[in-house]
């Protein structure tokens, strides 16, 4: 399996643990469908704010589902840029995903 494969199928089980946790992420699945894995995650990270899904997850104490947790896995951190993955950590970081 490739590493975009490997990120595809993470992104999808994000969906399906939130699912496990009674949330429905609708826009993040519909994006997912509409624009595919890796582009969903590249829209996500480039948008000025972070869309409420980010929030929902974090008051469920599931931060290390986020789409921005994936794009810091060195793993998967080769598909991004410098600048998404800087916002993806500002973001945690203001979260306190680092603080856990």
């Amino acid at each position: 399996m490739t590493v975009e494969e490997e990120f595809n199928q993470h992104l999808h089980q994000i969906g399906e643990t939130a699912k496990k946790h009674n949330y429905n992420p609708t826009y993040f699945l519909r994006m997912l469908e509409d624009h595919g894995e890796f582009e969903t995650a590249k829209r996500l990270l480039n948008k000025s704010e972070a869309q409420q899904g980010l929030f929902t997850l974090w008051e469920l104490g599931l931060l290390h589902e986020l789409v921005e947790a994936a794009v810091l896995n060195e793993r998967f951190q080769p598909l991004f840029t410098k600048k998404e993955i800087v916002e993806a950590r500002r973001r945690l970081e203001e979260l306190g995903f680092f603080k856990q």
